[in-house]
């Protein structure tokens, strides 16, 4: 499945626009802007992930029905 790296792809970046309207720095300690953006990077790679699995489960149940 060659069109399952591009909605990983796709997915990893909205993730990563949609990650980044929270503000990290408030919740993180002071002066820790660099864990912020790793955490920021991790999630967008696990949401992507998930969020790749969920569409490519669903596509293939879709055509099931």
């Amino acid at each position: 499945m060659p069109f399952k790296i591009y909605i990983y792809v796709i997915s990893v970046l909205l993730s990563t626009y949609a990650l980044s309207g929270i503000n990290f720095d408030k919740i993180m300690k002071k002066n820790k802007p660099l864990e912020a953006r790793i955490i920021v990077l991790m999630l967008s790679f696990i949401f992507g992930y998930l969020l790749t699995n969920f569409i490519t489960d669903f596509l293939s149940l879709s055509k099931l029905i």
